[in-house]
């Protein structure tokens, strides 16, 4: 049966993915984002592409173009893909518009989102967060009784790195100032590799699973590059805590290994991560999003987006004196953009990178900060 999907996060190389996956399932695609130029509008496997207000310049506004969108189109699905899945949970859940969101509810969303929240839903699965710390004062601050040179600092609403402190010098922590509105929370450094993983899930069961490594990132950052890994301990606590939360909606993670080898559970992602790529159009993705059916991963090999392994990856090459390995891995990885049937998307890139870097000039933001700031939630009240 043909149904209509609607894609939001138009921007994310996940949302294109997406689209391509249901179109080449026999569904009509509607994709919609906040920005003008997104790099998936350009793709030929949707039927039209919808540009929506900013939920966080305002929530009404978005919260009814919503509304007028679904009533328009009809569809079975709104799949969202960044983080635009908590301003569209708040809508149907804080304001009581029916739409048919593929996603948990508001309050579940959010507690998994918050890193010192997500920590205490996380235990006895297999792959145990480390020690966490919660600061929301000076003074939770000052009782600090571990060396700082041991933790890691992150904003507890957060995500891509921003913000994080990596074995700081106490002088650095210091400058911190945590609130209740802006939480932070600290954990104990791990050295080990980091893995990450993504799934989805409906009504508790695991239907769609792949763990990945990253292997060039921005910054200290998400990852641009990646490739996919088995990693059982990871799967069966994404399994477990799916059945946990009984969770319906797609979740990604991120793990770190101990110096012993052993695998630890950081921080969840309610959203589509990078793993999804390893999702060919014959792997039965569109039926798990809308039948339940369990899909299998069969893609493998390194993946990348190019244009981001040149602006980003060349430069983390370049730090760490790598360019011979760059060039090596660059040519060997698979183009996470292009798809058979479709358009080549090198000018839509191009055209959404400009659109990126003139909003990140206005608003003096750096390219990734200004990728994403008018769909963050941070904790802020909706509704």
């Amino acid at each position: 049966m043909r149904r209509t999907v609607i894609v939001t996060g138009a921007r994310a190389p996940s949302a294109l993915h997406l689209a391509r996956v249901f179109h080449e399932a026999g569904h009509r695609v509607v994709l919609a984002d906040t920005f003008l130029y997104p790099m998936s509008r350009a793709t030929r496997m949707k039927a039209h592409y919808v540009r929506l207000p900013s939920p966080r310049k305002s929530f009404s506004e978005y919260a009814s173009a919503v509304a007028a969108l679904v009533a328009r189109e009809v569809p079975h699905l709104i799949v969202p893909t960044c983080e635009e899945v908590f301003f569209l949970a708040a809508v149907r859940d804080l304001m009581g518009v029916g739409i048919p969101l593929f996603a948990p509810h508001f309050d579940l969303l959010a507690k998994v989102h918050n890193k010192a929240d997500f920590v205490e839903l996380a235990v006895g699965l297999g792959a145990d967060p480390p020690p966490t710390l919660r600061f929301e004062c000076d003074e939770d601050l000052s009782r600090l009784s571990v060396p700082t040179q041991s933790l890691v600092f992150k904003p507890a609403w957060s995500r891509f790195g921003s913000r994080v402190l990596i074995r700081p010098s106490e002088t650095e922590v210091a400058k911190l100032r945590p609130t209740q509105a802006d939480p932070w929370v600290a954990q104990s450094y791990l050295p080990g590799e980091e893995i990450s993983a993504y799934a989805v899930g409906t009504e508790g069961r695991l239907i769609a699973f792949q763990s990945y490594r990253p292997t060039y990132r921005v910054g200290q950052g998400a990852g641009v590059a990646f490739e996919a890994v088995d990693v059982p301990v990871a799967l069966r606590f994404v399994s477990g805590l799916i059945s946990r939360l009984n969770w319906t909606g797609q979740i990604s993670f991120d793990f770190r290994r101990d110096e012993e080898g052993d695998l630890h559970v950081i921080e969840c992602n309610p959203r589509a991560t990078s793993g999804v790529h390893y999702f060919g159009p014959g792997d039965g993705l569109a039926r798990s999003f809308l039948e339940g059916d369990i899909a299998q991963a069969t893609l493998k090999g390194a993946m990348t987006l190019p244009l981001a392994m040149l602006a980003y990856g060349l430069p983390y090459a370049w730090r760490r004196d790598g360019l011979a390995q760059w060039r090596r891995d660059f040519a060997a990885m698979q183009d996470i953009s292009s798809w058979p049937g479709d358009r080549n998307l090198l000018l839509s890139q191009l055209r959404a990178l400009g659109e990126i870097a003139l909003k990140a000039l206005r608003e003096g933001r750096g390219l990734v900060e200004a990728s994403v700031r008018d769909i963050e939630w941070d904790g802020e009240p909706l509704g």
